[in-house]
């Protein structure tokens, strides 16, 4: 489910839902993910600098790197386009004059709990606990 402006078919938009589905984006644009995301995944790439024994300038530009490429995996318009991956998403909708300003991505079976059961457990059960 998306909401669009601009001019894109419906086959253009048609693409670009099946990428989010394909591609699980969590925002629609890079700017657009919440600073708890960014400061967690910060911590996460200046630790891994750290551990890694570079130098602190070198680090720091490491982490900046990092960062500007995780807000792009993680938003639509950042991430490679599915249908044609020289482009990005964001490239692609302004080829075809349009832009995403919010969707909702759905994955069925998300949340359903499974009951786990212990194979051998189970044959005995049905044999009547003789296995």
């Amino acid at each position: 489910v998306y909401k669009r402006q601009g001019q894109g078919s419906a086959d253009e938009l048609k693409k670009v839902a099946m990428h989010v589905a394909a591609s699980k984006p969590e925002f629609v644009n890079p700017e657009d993910v919440s600073a708890e995301v960014v400061e967690h995944e910060r911590q996460i790439q200046i630790d891994i600098a750290v551990n890694s024994g570079k130098p602190k300038e070198i680090a720091e530009k490491m982490v900046e790197g990092r960062m500007k490429k995780f807000t792009g995996e993680v938003s639509l318009t950042g991430q490679p386009f599915v249908m044609d991956p020289s482009v990005s998403v964001g490239d692609f909708l302004k080829s075809v004059n349009t832009s995403v300003s919010n969707f909702i991505r759905l994955e069925v079976g998300e949340g359903i709990e499974k009951k786990e059961e212990d194979f051998a457990a189970e044959v005995a059960k049905i044999t009547g606990g003789n296995a």
